[in-house]
């Protein structure tokens, strides 16, 4: 991997030999039927203070939970 870099706020995410030393949110969405984007795919990254922005703004919150196990 090369680098990584949020599409929403546009911050590349530190790297150090090759490995990616933040977290972040990676979406790929192929679409289907029904969709105006019908047969194509779709990927985009989030950064971790991006994707908590955009949650504040949910309807709906996204529940948050505690992993038990870590792998």
């Amino acid at each position: 991997m090369e680098q990584v870099i949020c599409n929403c706020c546009g911050k590349q995410l530190k790297m150090e030999q090759g490995i990616v030393m933040a977290d972040y949110v990676h979406v790929r969405k192929e679409w289907g039927y029904f969709s105006k984007k019908d047969g194509k795919t779709q990927e985009f990254i989030l950064c971790e203070e991006c994707m908590e922005k955009i949650a504040e703004n949910f309807a709906v919150p996204a529940p948050l939970s505690d992993t038990v196990e870590m792998i």
